[in-house]
């Protein structure tokens, strides 16, 4: 088995006018605030995303974050402009022996279709194999999520197939597309 690199909690990646970094427990309010804007458009896909996710959740969503980080079983980011305003979160977990991870991501509603998705996948992906050392990463997304499908096509994944059942919403199992990285997929 090969062990996952470690990466210091105060990493920070630069992309474009972007920062992206791990969540601090002072951004508990502005997490809150990002979720609530885009709790309509999140709750279909997101389970966590209920009517009663509140700013202590944010809180509390942060401080696993940071243990996961501190522990290395994972790294979750908060994406901020140049103001400190959170833009978007995405983060890689479920580390396998074969040396893969998942990769999972949203953006918040008035960000939405401005291209930022794809940037920040890829910068990721980069972090998890120059960093993590992985040699690829997974997007697991409902089949029916185009939003999220597209931002993964447009980063460089592949489509690997239609894994049927493969991810339980509000309890009922949903077809997932399984998209795919691997560094020569960031080439060029």
């Amino acid at each position: 088995m090969h062990a996952t690199p470690h990466a210091p909690i105060a990493l920070e990646l630069p992309v474009a006018a972007l920062r992206l970094r791990c969540w601090r427990p002072e951004d508990a309010p502005a997490l809150y605030a990002a979720v609530d804007e885009s709790r309509e458009v999140f709750r279909r896909w997101l389970p966590w995303c209920r009517d009663e996710y509140a700013e202590a959740d944010a809180a509390t969503h942060i401080a696993t974050c940071r243990r996961g980080w501190e522990d290395g079983t994972q790294y979750s980011f908060g994406a901020f402009d140049e103001g400190g305003v959170p833009l978007a979160a995405i983060g890689l977990d479920r580390f396998t022996g074969d040396r893969g991870a998942n990769l999972g991501y949203w953006v918040r509603r008035s960000r939405q279709g401005q291209g930022l998705c794809p940037l920040l996948v890829r910068a990721v992906a980069h972090f998890a194999f120059e960093t993590l050392q992985r040699v690829r990463v997974e997007i697991v997304v409902a089949a029916g999520n185009q939003a999220s499908r597209r931002a993964a096509e447009k980063s460089g994944a592949r489509l690997e197939g239609i894994a049927r059942q493969r991810l339980l919403l509000d309890g009922q199992a949903h077809d997932a597309a399984v998209y795919a990285l691997i560094p020569s997929d960031l080439e060029g």
